[in-house]
């Protein structure tokens, strides 16, 4: 049976390894005749699993104690939301860096809330590029500064961590969270849908500054203020029992395979192997200036759109699924997440190769 490889943006691939164990603890975790989707968030058995969990985290992303680490529900997009609330006073204003759809809805949300400032935008170029940093019209006065790293459905990532100076620098870091080492030290909050290089849907991480906890709003909901969450261990209510469990068995996986400085250097050779693939092709196209373009999230399109369905068609029947590209963008999109191993890109390679020589 051939192989396949998911390159789905989210919920994406998850280790081959990981899979494997959860299904031999499935019905019985570590002889607690339990299953972990069974136990009580409160049972020593799952506390266990959740303060190592956090453990490994804050080993892997290099989290020191001045930072609160949460494990919350609602996917990242609920911190659109949460951290405007959390952060910003009724009368306060924040900064928001514009590169793509992820940082709109963000931007869209955070404005329900207060005033929000685009102190920098890449949406009349069609988010192929960031903008230089000496160009934003950034405030001293902001709450925040809120930017997402990699926008996963255009492709565009930031190399660089912005300098916000005094003011706390806010990302989304849903598509990149443990892609590579990242000094932390240089954010005020962190936050990640856990779908993409963490673990299954259902579980968001955000990592903060302990000095910006307690300044939520008053009408601030109870489970969405981050100091009740801190203070309750992330289970002031039951939480995702299960997508925990799972992130922890990746954490693991992570530090088998060297950490995030070593998945770090595989993520950039999968991303060049395929990027050099695409640049040397007169048949396929990335539109992203080359120094902005995703680890993580690689959109190309065909010599002509007519071909897209064959070309997907002839995808899946090699087992490499979910190639098809956002509605939004059209075209195709090749996530190569932590758990994409290099032959699932090689794989990849090797077929676009063919079908261009078919086709082109």
């Amino acid at each position: 049976m051939t192989r396949a490889y998911n390159f789905c943006a989210g919920p994406a691939t998850l280790p081959e390894e990981v899979l494997r164990q959860a299904r031999d603890e499935m019905l019985d975790w570590q002889g607690s005749g339990m299953s972990v989707m069974e136990m009580s968030h409160r049972s020593d058995e799952f506390v266990s699993i959740a303060e190592t969990a956090e453990r490994d985290l804050r080993e892997l992303a290099g989290v020191s104690d001045d930072y609160a680490v949460l494990f919350m529900q609602g996917g990242a997009s609920s911190q659109f939301a949460t951290i405007p609330l959390n952060l910003m006073a009724a009368d306060g204003s924040a900064d928001y860096v514009n590169t793509g759809i992820w940082s709109k809805k963000a931007i869209a949300e955070a404005s329900r809330y207060g005033k929000v400032n685009v102190v920098a935008s890449s949406e009349e170029g069609g988010f192929t590029t960031v903008p230089d940093q000496s160009q934003w019209d950034c405030s001293v006065e902001a709450s925040y500064l809120h930017y997402t790293p990699n926008e996963t459905i255009g492709g565009l990532e930031f190399d660089f961590v912005p300098d916000s100076g005094p003011v706390p620098l806010v990302a989304d870091m849903s598509s990149t969270m443990l892609s590579r080492p990242v000094d932390v030290s240089k954010f005020g909050l962190i936050y990640a849908g856990a779908q993409k290089n963490i673990g299954p849907s259902g579980l968001v991480t955000v990592i903060i500054r302990k000095d910006l906890l307690g300044h939520a709003r008053r009408e601030t909901p109870t489970m969405m203020n981050y100091q009740v969450i801190a203070d309750n261990g992330s289970m002031y209510n039951t939480p995702a029992t299960y997508s925990w469990y799972l992130a922890g068995l990746v954490f693991k996986w992570l530090k088998a395979q060297g950490g995030v400085e070593a998945i770090g250097q595989l993520n950039q050779r999968k991303a060049s192997k395929l990027y050099n693939f695409i640049d040397d092709s007169d048949f396929y196209a990335n539109p992203i200036a080359p120094r902005f373009r995703s680890w993580m999230n690689v959109p190309f399109t065909l010599a002509e759109d007519s071909l897209n369905n064959d070309f997907l068609a002839g995808a899946n029947a090699r087992g490499l699924l979910n190639l098809k590209g956002h509605r939004s963008v059209g075209g195709m999109r090749a996530s190569l997440y932590n758990a994409m191993p290099e032959a699932g890109v090689d794989a990849l390679i090797d077929y676009m190769a063919e079908f261009a020589r078919e086709r082109g």
